[in-house]
């Protein structure tokens, strides 16, 4: 069986794998929208006696990488969940620092990776910012101005993210502009409420993918994510695979979207 064989006999197995599974995928169609749930960097880590903190620094390696493989297939959106609401509030003080010190990192790297600039990336970062430290808000700020008139690609960074927040701020929106007289109640619709939305601008996503093994979907996009197909990997994200996201891809490929029809 395959699991008893050395990596050096592996490699080229996985390399004709791999080179199998372009051949069933690389005609299309591909999402135009990908949701990501990057779940299972602790229980890697502790898996393989670590430090669970260094889970989170391969899941942000990992980040990267998989961005990469987005943007090669030419998949214009990506949404990635990088922090709840849950994580900011509620986990250990230490751990949440060590997180927020992984969002300086993440958007410093960004501003001078040269993909971003290359593919004409534009960069938004979104969620419950008045829990995240200032100096992390400002480098988010700057990352947006930069980016801005990019629109080639399209990478949404929810940072201290909840869906049921979101909604809340949407509907908070609409009500003081129906106050203010800008719109009238005739005019609220799903088109309109999508337009107070954080991904205001980016189609809703088209498959989202959860690692780990773990089948929910956490408060993550609860509006956008309404007609998503939903694909569920076993593996804990730091060792995410090409192969592994080429199967994503392969099951949205073959699945029949009827969008609640």
């Amino acid at each position: 069986m395959l699991y008893k064989l050395s990596p050096r006999v592996l490699k080229p197995v996985y390399e004709i794998y791999e080179k199998w599974l372009w051949m069933q995928i690389r005609r299309g169609p591909f999402p135009r929208h990908i949701g990501i749930i990057p779940d299972g960097n602790r229980r890697w880590a502790k898996r393989l006696g670590l430090d669970p903190s260094l889970g989170h620094v391969y899941g942000y390696e990992k980040i990267k990488e998989v961005l990469k493989w987005i943007w090669e297939l030419k998949i214009r959106y990506v949404t990635i969940y990088t922090m709840s609401t849950e994580n900011c509030r509620f986990r250990d003080e230490r751990e949440r620092e060590y997180l927020f010190n992984l969002a300086r990192k993440g958007l410093a790297e960004l501003k001078n990776m040269r993909e971003i600039h290359e593919r004409k990336v534009r960069v938004k970062v979104f969620g419950s910012l008045d829990l995240v430290p200032e100096d992390i808000v400002v480098l988010a700020s700057e990352l947006e101005k930069e980016t801005a008139r990019y629109d080639s690609f399209q990478l949404n960074i929810a940072l201290c993210y909840g869906g049921r927040h979101e909604i809340i701020d949407a509907v908070k929106a609409i009500v003081k502009e129906a106050l203010e007289g800008k719109i009238g109640l005739e005019d609220i619709n799903e088109e309109l409420f999508s337009k107070y939305l954080y991904t205001n601008g980016a189609p809703d996503p088209d498959l989202i993918i959860r690692t780990s093994g773990e089948e929910r979907i956490s408060n993550f996009l609860l509006w956008q994510s309404a007609y998503s197909e939903l694909y569920f990997c076993d593996v804990f994200w730091p060792e995410f695979r090409k192969i592994d996201f080429w199967r994503a891809i392969r099951s949205y490929q073959r699945r029949e979207r009827r969008f609640g029809r």
